[in-house]
């Protein structure tokens, strides 16, 4: 806003920017505040490792291969025992009998584990290694999951584990999509009766019918046609919504 002066200028004095600023009242104590807040850590390339870690070890038995893989996935504690505590993968770890790849598998070991360093969201992993497809073709897991390659598996062992620390929320079915599932799978049952005596038979292996399509969203073989459309029997996917 301007002003007009009407009277001589006698003197003059250049304003400071604070200058005809209130100044808050709690000022001190919003800065002993803000001094004594917690130094929250972040995982980033320079955090140290400890000399222990703790972690999980998963299982990959696959028919591509006589022996089976073990993959090692260590955590790191970040803010320990405070609000801000975080669990954050730190490295991973590929053993098997088969030397046939070693030099790729310990490349993919140190690439995986730098991105887990790296900090920030390492979720995306899973989705790049799943895309691997194995030009010789992939296979089927116990329980009627294709996978298209071992890397994709890794990707999955990866996935679980991230799920297992709270990186990527589980998406479970509600008790409303249970009971639809277990009432379609009864109805399969009842136009398809070996399917009790093969579910009799091996359990756990995924009971589904055995004409039963891949499911192109959860990779199990268990899409059937039912009222006029495919319906998963395992995760509830179907065309008609």
């Amino acid at each position: 806003m301007a002003i007009k002066i009407d009277s001589k200028i006698v003197g003059y004095e250049v304003a400071k920017p604070d200058d005809g600023e209130a100044k808050p009242t709690n000022a001190p104590a919003a800065t002993t505040e803000a001094a004594n807040a917690p130094d929250i850590e972040h995982m980033h390339e320079s955090v140290q490792r400890p000399n222990e870690l703790e972690g999980s070890t998963y299982k990959i038995k696959t028919p591509l291969s006589e022996h089976a893989l073990y993959v090692t996935i260590n955590d790191i504690v970040l803010n320990p025992g405070t609000d801000h505590e975080l669990r954050r993968p730190f490295e991973i770890f590929i053993n098997s009998k088969n030397m046939d790849h070693f030099q790729w598998i310990v490349a993919l070991t140190r690439i995986v584990s730098s991105v887990f360093r790296k900090g920030g969201d390492c979720t995306f992993l899973v989705e790049e290694l799943r895309s691997v497809f194995d030009p010789r073709g992939g296979y089927f897991k116990k329980g009627g999951r294709f996978m298209p390659s071992l890397v994709a598996e890794l990707g999955d062992v990866i996935e679980t584990h991230l799920k297992k620390i709270g990186m990527i929320e589980s998406e479970e079915l509600d008790d409303h999509q249970k009971a639809f599932l277990e009432k379609k799978k009864a109805e399969a049952a009842g136009h398809n009766p070996a399917m009790d005596a093969a579910a009799a038979e091996a359990p756990g292996e995924g009971d589904f019918p055995e004409n039963a399509q891949l499911c192109k969203k959860c990779n199990v073989k268990a899409a059937i046609q039912m009222d006029g459309c495919m319906t998963c029997l395992n995760c509830g996917d179907s065309k008609c919504g």
